[in-house]
């Protein structure tokens, strides 16, 4: 075979896989879910009442990012 025929080819393949790789690739788009739409999803019996979750924040939180941040510094 010759070298002209085999890079000819050789193209060819790598264009059909690049072709195939483009065509499957597939990324999510971001959506917005409304409170209408998930109830169709996962629907709640109807004696379960819906629960408000307190979050309080974490006091120690700024210290525990202080002390990653120690950790990342170079010794010396």
């Amino acid at each position: 075979m010759k070298l002209e025929i085999a890079r000819a080819l050789f193209l060819i393949a790598g264009l059909a896989v690049t072709t195939v790789a483009v065509a499957a690739w597939e990324e999510p788009k971001p959506t917005v879910f409304s409170k209408a739409e998930m109830a169709d999803q996962c629907a709640l019996p109807r004696e379960a009442k819906p629960q408000q979750a307190q979050v309080a924040p974490d006091q120690d939180l700024l210290l525990f990012l202080f002390g990653l941040r120690q950790g990342l510094r170079p010794f010396g």
